[in-house]
């Protein structure tokens, strides 16, 4: 990647208002990450990218409601836009399920957008009490993924 291609980008990314931003071109990725008013800009070589989930299937707006987020769970939300998978390919197990304890760092699911793979990770230690996405579901900029009871 150039210089004006990385400067190009982030002119996008600032006027887009997007969370987070990842860009693959051969070895070379780049990944903008907004985090309040501080900015994060990280070019890194390419890792191996997990396998696409299946398509996206339809949540009843019955099933949606009874997921409610716990009262004393911390909610990790969507840094993005894009596509929920909680396992990094189709046949493989779930990162996390409800009841397994997490470390700060560990991937908890992984989020699609625009052909690329985010994993999104936990920021604190705890244990699972809800997972409020269903597998293959779009998500939203700041919608609740899971709740977690730090420790």
């Amino acid at each position: 990647m150039t210089i004006d291609e990385i400067k190009e980008l982030l002119q996008i990314f600032n006027e887009s208002g997007v969370g987070e931003l990842e860009v693959q071109r051969g070895e070379d990725r780049l990944r903008i990450k907004r985090a309040g008013s501080n900015k994060e800009y990280m070019m890194a070589p390419a890792q191996q990218q997990p396998v696409a989930a299946p398509p996206p299937q339809p949540v009843s707006a019955a099933s949606a409601s009874a997921r409610a987020p716990e009262a004393d769970g911390m909610l990790v939300k969507s840094p993005i836009v894009g596509t929920y998978y909680d396992a990094p390919s189709p046949d493989a197990p779930p990162f996390v399920k409800v009841g397994d304890s997490v470390e700060p760092g560990q991937i908890l699911c992984i989020i699609e957008s625009m052909k690329l793979m985010n994993e999104i990770e936990a920021e604190a230690g705890g244990t699972v009490i809800a997972k409020l996405v269903e597998n293959g579901r779009p998500v939203e900029y700041g919608e609740a993924l899971f709740s977690i009871r730090p420790r």
